[in-house]
């Protein structure tokens, strides 16, 4: 190998690196020992070949050199190989040349132990490590297992003969190129498994594989796939997660004394003859082979494309609700799979709410489309309908990262044990089971939520009693319509309860949560944002959509924003929306003031400052036995923030809608209002506008119009 090359070429897989939107993150680097070590790794991509040398001589600061398959080492992919360090596995010298630079410190080892890439990841057949490949199935190589036991082997045969055998010493020394026999008797030969897990993988067109239609004729189908799988996983920002086991420590397997026997010999023997150890030396080869397989998937990176792979695979029916999926995968992403001791995606270990509300990452929306794409299902209304025969059937294995990935997900993970146990279980769950084990959940979080803070805030002669910010759930007739009940601001769940009564009484579910901060003092308000307001809410929907088939979304004033919000957010999980008096911007707010009033242009500077957190202007309520007396400056401003985020998407409603205001509203303007109704995009709108002088009139006498008004509407979104 020369050094110069290798070097040079290295500085050129550091730039191209640089270069790549690959996000690449090393996990257990610390675990690697010192010594001489053979990593071993799973292979799925020729990108390992190439960039996995380079991070981990990163972390070791040991050059890296590798065994890569014979048919790459052709023209000038081949001289290239030979610098970066890839050594051809029919190289007649591969065995000794690797045994010598363990030895003597000169690199560490990359062997892919599956021998080939194994496209379509399916490793495991009736609990074993079998690899399926295009030329048929087989177990797993033996051979770095078999390296790390001769190098550890020579590496005490060197001491036990050093003195009483000079010259056979001597004639090893110079068969592996060693100068300074102590650090190689001291030393010690490691196996570490390393695990590589890229996400999201998606085959499509990209820079590589149009590059190679465009100026090479006649490319091979092959080569082809090739471009599109590994270019996407380069150029697209795919994440890679490398991870490092613990190092398998080769000298406790060389204690057998048919072993120690051949190490101590008088008898001398060439590299390649036969000894009597041998057949013990394969058995134990074997023995390595199948821990450091086991290592390896073990450490897979779970992600969201496996858990939807797998429980759509592994659910009993053919076709099921679209929703139902994501409530599966909810599930399963909140099992505690870390606890498990399995390995999670960044993503995963983060709030997984998203999934049974606006799917806002896309998890969903990309692996359904994909799905959809590739023929592994098809859509029937909000149902998904599975193709069986996507997942039983074998196909080409050199297009099934093209042709079927879902089932390339799904068989990543099948050496999981403890995951396949939870989405085998999670997959064949009846439905009524799962909605329970998603708003039960829920619910007592919200209320154990609330006690804490009202312990935490509580303000003696101001804060409101405990029942007043309380979330409350109201029972229907049945389970075909809920609704979602967002209370306003400054104010409480108790603002809504008698319009949730009203609509209880028409048979509905109705469900108000508390927005974070309120219901307990200013001081807990004035530390919150707009996003945990947000959060609230889809914590409130993610209840009654679990509760009811269909789910109707209301709200009064910043409420009512937020319902709007939500709707356009969920699409068509949303049967209708109903906004009462919501204000469009803080300007509209100045209808409550004189417009030359100094307090409010005082507001409105302090609310431009976002280094005010917790000032305080005095409030009058309109229902002070709910709502607060003193307003933090900070909580006007996350308003602001929020209606400025909110108004963009008003689009976005596409559900039957109803906004409803008075022309004499003392705090938001109508005309607020009116313009948020007309940037709606639902087609069937509604805008009613009463005369009262109040802005919460939900309550108070103008309130049993309101309610019929809104249970109007909702009657009629249901068919009634």
């Amino acid at each position: 190998m020369n050094p110069f090359a290798y070097k040079t070429t290295g500085l050129a897989i550091k730039t191209l690196s640089s270069l790549l939107k690959a996000r690449v993150t090393l996990h257990g680097g610390e675990r690697i020992p010192t010594g001489s070590i053979i990593f071993v790794i799973n292979h799925f991509t020729r990108v390992e070949t190439l960039l996995l040398p380079y991070h981990i001589s990163q972390v070791t600061h040991v050059p890296i050199w590798s065994l890569g398959d014979a048919g790459l080492f052709k023209g000038a992919l081949g001289s290239f190989l030979d610098r970066v360090g890839v050594v051809s596995t029919q190289d007649p010298d591969r065995d000794l040349l690797i045994v010598k630079s363990l030895l003597t410190g000169e690199a560490h080892w990359i062997i892919f132990p599956e021998g080939r890439m194994v496209k379509s990841k399916k490793i495991v057949e009736k609990g074993r490590f079998m690899i399926s490949y295009a030329g048929g199935k087989r177990p797993p190589h033996t051979g770095a297992a078999a390296l790390a036991l001769r190098t550890e082997f020579y590496r005490r045969r060197l001491a036990a003969i050093a003195d009483l055998m000079p010259e056979e010493a001597k004639r090893l020394r110079d068969l592996f190129g060693i100068e300074d026999l102590a650090p190689v008797v001291g030393g010690a030969t490691f196996i570490v498994p390393v695990n590589i897990t890229f996400y999201p993988v998606r085959a499509k067109e990209n820079f590589l594989s149009e590059l190679a239609e465009n100026f090479l004729e006649n490319l091979p189908e092959r080569a082809l796939e090739e471009l599109m799988t590994e270019g996407t996983l380069l150029f697209s920002g795919a994440d890679v997660d490398i991870r490092f086991g613990d190092p398998i420590p080769i000298a406790d397997y060389l204690k057998k004394s048919a072993i120690g026997r051949d190490i101590a010999t008088r008898r001398r023997f060439d590299f390649d003859d036969p000894i009597p150890a041998k057949p013990v030396l394969r058995k134990t080869a074997l023995k390595i082979m199948e821990r450091y397989m086991a290592a390896i998937y073990d450490m897979t990176t779970v992600n969201y494309d496996h858990l939807f792979a797998s429980i759509l695979k592994l659910h009993p029916r053919r076709s099921m609700d679209e929703y139902d999926l994501r409530r599966r995968v909810y599930l399963a992403a909140g099992s505690g799979l870390d606890r498990m001791g399995l390995h999670i995606h960044s993503s995963l270990g983060r709030e997984q709410l998203h999934l049974i509300t606006d799917d806002r990452f896309g998890r969903y929306r990309e692996f359904i489309a994909l799905a959809v794409e590739k023929g592994v299902v098809r859509r029937d209304g909000r149902r998904i309908v599975k193709n069986p025969d996507r997942f039983a059937s074998a196909l080409d294995f050199h297009r099934i990262r093209i042709d079927n990935p879902i089932s390339v997900m799904a068989n990543e993970v099948e050496p999981l044990k403890p995951l396949q146990k939870t989405v085998r279980r999670l997959a064949r769950t009846p439905r009524f089971r799962l909605r329970s084990r998603i708003f039960s959940p829920l619910i007592e979080a919200a209320l154990e939520e609330y006690k804490a803070d009202y312990r935490s805030f509580y303000v003696k002669d101001e804060t409101r009693e405990e029942h007043i910010g309380r979330p409350f759930l109201i029972r229907g007739k049945s389970h075909r319509t809920g609704i979602l009940l967002v209370h306003g601001y400054m104010a409480a769940p108790f603002e809504v309860a008698k319009l949730a009564l009203y609509l209880g009484r028409q048979g509905y579910w109705v469900y108000a949560p508390r927005l974070r901060g309120h219901g307990t003092s200013p001081e807990d308000l004035a530390i919150r944002t707009h996003a945990d307001w947000v959060r609230s809410v889809d914590e409130g929907f993610a209840v009654i959509r679990n509760i009811c088939k269909t789910v109707v979304l209301g709200g009064f004033s910043t409420g009512a924003a937020l319902a709007l919000d939500l709707t356009g957010r969920v699409g068509k999980e949303a049967a209708g929306v109903f906004a009462v008096s919501p204000p469009r911007r803080l300007q509209d707010l100045s209808a409550g003031y004189s417009a030359t009033s100094e307090a409010w242009q005082w507001l409105k500077r302090m609310v431009r400052r976002s280094d005010i957190q917790k000032e305080f202007i005095d409030n009058t309520p309109e229902n002070p036995h709910i709502s607060y007396s003193r307003n933090p400056v900070s909580g006007i401003r996350e308003v602001e923030t929020l209606m400025e985020s909110i108004e963009p998407r008003f689009p976005d409603v596409k559900a039957p809608a109803l906004v409803i205001h008075t022309s004499r509203d003392p705090l938001a303007g109508a005309k607020g209002s009116r313009r948020i109704f007309d940037g709606l995009g639902s087609e069937d709108k509604r805008y009613v506008l009463f005369d009262f002088q109040r802005h919460c009139i939900i309550l108070g006498d103008c309130a049993p119009r309101v309610h019929r008004v809104i249970g109007d509407f909702i009657a009629c979104l249901k068919g009634d």
